[in-house]
């Protein structure tokens, strides 16, 4: 009898299992939700969709346990009352893809939580006294459907965050390919090239592009001259002020970049670098050198010393040793640091509007910005640009993530 109890205590149908986390996600996404309603000032559809949300809630709590036939009863009458509120939410929104989308988390649950709560399985268990052969087989179907269920609520969850990241750039595309410059309009109703054919058939785009790849180009390189051999030494050598150095490299990253904008404003103009390549990239690779100094030191840490003791019983000196032996090894490191240099520099807007008072030497973020001004906004072409602009950075990641994962994986472990 004892082992009859302890089985029928195991067996829960795996749709009641499912319900019980998938029913507390939906109700913290439906809470999360409710930001729209009160930045739309909707009162009406706020109350709504805080009763849906505490009817999710509710459902959860009464989910059927066995032998209640009542309460099953119960959960299935509020699933239907969750459907009825998501619906007429629905309703009294204007019709649009991103409203059924808000609404289907609230109707969704409620459909989902019907069906399952209705089927034979979770019937049975929740009106009548199983018999063992029943729960081993109810167990054995938990384990056939268990992964399934994971399966799809990840993808489901996966897929949601995917969704959220598209939108601004679905957005985006669509400015840029709709006429005239107004930031509203049904996405997709009419295309046409006429901002990119604007951006790319004109003189300022170009020049801005080779400003940029200039800075950005030159404050790779140099700052890679200055940050490989600064980070071999502090990994590999231990010498006075070592340990502070490394502190400062550190603090310097804690300050915001804008305290630093007026001095570098009164060295720059008394070096006459205003309005200069030169300038821009020694003030970046200023910016950029702690962080790359770090991570390579990090990746330095991970090469074994017995390869460079190896290389030198071959006869190899110091330097050789880092050029043949130590800095092949580490071409994955190196390629996530000038990565990362490159598109702080490409990305860079506040020290490049401070630094260049000329457009013929404004870099790309600087002149998207002066597209939009206070007497006229070209918002088609600021997206045309805008997508011109990131496709190198794409370019970037999709050719180099192979290097990108390994720098960053063997960054991180040391051993």
């Amino acid at each position: 009898m004892i082992n009859q109890q302890v089985i029928r205590a195991w067996y829960t149908p795996v749709e009641v299992v499912t319900l019980q986390s998938w029913l507390v996600v939906a109700t913290i996404v439906n809470l999360l939700l409710l930001t729209f309603d009160f930045l739309r000032g909707d009162d009406q559809l706020l109350l709504i969709g805080f009763i849906g949300c505490t009817a999710l809630a509710l459902l959860r709590a009464m989910l059927p346990q066995p032998n209640q036939v009542q309460q099953r009863n119960i959960a299935l009458a509020i699933s239907m009352v969750i459907i009825s509120l998501g619906v007429y939410r629905l309703i009294l929104m204007p019709l649009s893809l991103f409203n059924f989308w808000l609404n289907a988390w609230m109707i969704a649950p409620g459909v989902l939580s019907l069906f399952w709560l209705s089927n034979r399985a979770v019937a049975v268990w929740a009106t009548r006294e199983l018999s063992v052969s029943a729960i081993e087989y109810g167990l054995k179907r938990n384990f056939n459907l268990q992964k399934q269920h994971q399966s799809v609520g990840s993808h489901i969850t996966l897929l949601h965050f995917v969704v959220i990241t598209l939108i601004p750039i679905i957005w985006i595309f669509d400015i840029a390919l709709s006429p005239g410059n107004a930031l509203g309009g049904e996405i997709g109703d009419s295309f046409t090239d006429e901002h990119f054919a604007k951006i790319l058939k004109g003189e300022s785009f170009w020049l801005w592009l080779r400003n940029s790849l200039i800075v950005s180009i030159g404050t790779s390189l140099l700052g890679l001259v200055i940050a490989i051999p600064a980070g071999y030494a502090f990994s590999r050598y231990k010498f006075t002020g070592r340990d502070v150095s490394m502190f400062a490299f550190l603090l310097v990253q804690m300050f915001p970049g804008i305290i630093i904008l007026v001095p570098y404003f009164l060295v720059m103009k008394t070096l006459g670098l205003l309005n200069s390549h030169l300038g821009l990239i020694l003030a970046y690779c200023v910016t950029a050198l702690p962080l790359c100094v770090w991570m390579l030191k990090g990746f330095f840490d991970t090469v074994p010393r017995e390869l460079e003791e190896a290389a030198t019983l071959d006869g190899c000196n110091q330097f050789q040793v880092f050029t043949k032996v130590v800095l092949p090894l580490s071409l994955p490191a190196v390629a996530v640091t000038a990565l990362f240099s490159f598109l702080a520099a490409w990305n860079e807007f506040l020290l490049a509007l401070t630094f260049n008072t000329s457009n013929d030497m404004y870099t790309l973020p600087v002149g998207l910005a002066s597209l939009i001004s206070a007497t006229g906004q070209a918002w088609g072409d600021f997206a045309a640009a805008s997508i011109l602009v990131s496709l190198p950075v794409a370019l970037l990641f999709l050719f180099f993530q192979k290097f990108l994962i390994e720098g960053l994986a063997a960054g991180g472990v040391k051993g």
